[in-house]
């Protein structure tokens, strides 16, 4: 499932920040991302987007190719890449989408994740397929949005969503969520469309070793545990959280979810062309696990900083399992970074330096709308 050698010089062309690479232009991300497919509907609206996202600089849409059909092959767009569950006005919470042959798999749904959807021209009608790793609301927050607008605005056939304990449940929570707008549109407007047969949730077993989740004629993916709940909390609740692996014709593909160092994912992504990984600064987690102890001290010991000390990942924990899985290249998502050191470049500098000497591959820090 390795590409050929031009395939990947093409794919790694502008793509990202790297080693060497360590900026690329908001208009670079969404020329890549604009003539990924030939999914949306609405070619003038994702134009538009494209231009206000380029606000400042002239009309990006003017340079776009022209393109008439989807672009072959597997690619990854990075939708939102923010860490944890705060939120900001320039960058979305966790979310990608694997788009092969036009066809978009969504990975995690995070707070703005269907806007960057329409942005990135990732087709959110006709995404049919989504993956969760966890249910954390960073991580799931847009769902029930996704899933009325693409009963609003016309999609018919069926979406199905796949994780951990809770995803079913979760499906048709969201979907109890917006039924007074399914009931006010299927009496006012005609609609036929039976909103509870058209989407579905589907729990998925979490084990130590790798577990079918999902095949069809493109991709074929499975889980495995990673280890983002400690034993003392999963003694508590029957929540599991998944790294996943997506194995296409071309290109072999693993999301480590979040987690600390785990030997599961290693053992899951062995090979894989693409490893993409969350990551902490480690100034970030030693703060935590000061703040744990104090809390902890206080009488709570199971806390927010103990959690964020024990079940995320620093740069060398990255670098630990990239090493060990022998994978290819390394592209950091879900990033909390240290507070900046009078340079934009420096959380990037900082990830990719402590990533070496472990691991001696390709290193992308990602950005959103970002293709790979």
């Amino acid at each position: 499932m390795t590409p050929s050698s031009d395939v990947r010089a093409h794919r790694a062309e502008g793509a990202g920040i790297g080693v060497e690479r360590q900026t690329v232009s908001r208009r670079a991300i969404l020329r890549k991302a604009l003539a990924l497919s030939g999914c949306s509907l609405f070619s003038s609206v994702l134009a538009a987007a494209a231009y206000a996202q380029d606000a400042g600089s002239g009309p990006a849409i003017a340079a776009l190719p022209v393109r008439t059909g989807p672009r072959p092959g597997a690619w990854v767009v990075l939708l939102g890449t923010r860490g944890g569950p705060g939120l900001e006005v320039n960058r979305a919470q966790t979310a990608s989408a694997v788009v092969v042959d036009g066809q978009p798999y969504l990975i995690d749904c995070g707070y703005g994740a269907l806007r960057q959807m329409v942005a990135s021209n990732v087709g959110y009608l006709q995404t049919s397929t989504i993956f969760f790793t966890h249910l954390h609301d960073d991580h799931t927050g847009d769902l029930a949005a996704l899933l009325s607008y693409q009963w609003t605005n016309g999609k018919t056939s069926a979406t199905d969503a796949y994780g951990p304990y809770g995803t079913a449940r979760m499906v048709a929570a969201a979907v109890d969520f917006f039924r007074a707008n399914v009931e006010i549109r299927t009496a006012d407007e005609g609609r036929t469309v039976d909103v509870d047969k058209q989407f579905h949730g589907h729990d998925v077993a979490a084990a130590d070793a790798p577990v079918p989740m999902f095949r069809d004629e493109r991709v074929n993916v499975t889980g495995i545990e990673n280890t983002h709940y400690p034993a003392r909390s999963k003694a508590n609740m029957p929540h599991r959280s998944l790294a996943l692996r997506v194995d296409t014709e071309d290109r072999s593909i693993v999301f480590a979810g979040d987690t600390a160092y785990s030997s599961n994912v290693v053992k899951l992504a062995r090979g894989a062309d693409l490893f993409v990984c969350e990551v902490v600064d480690p100034t970030v987690l030693q703060q935590a696990q000061e703040r744990a102890k104090e809390a902890a001290a206080a009488g709570n010991p199971n806390n927010i900083f103990r959690h964020v000390a024990d079940t995320h990942c620093s740069p060398q924990d990255v670098a630990r399992m990239a090493a060990e899985a022998g994978v290819k290249t390394v592209v950091l998502n879900h990033q909390v970074a240290a507070p900046s050191q009078g340079t934009i470049a420096y959380p990037a500098t900082a990830f990719i330096q402590g990533m070496r000497p472990t691991f001696g591959g390709e290193v992308i820090v990602g950005q959103d709308l970002m293709v790979l």
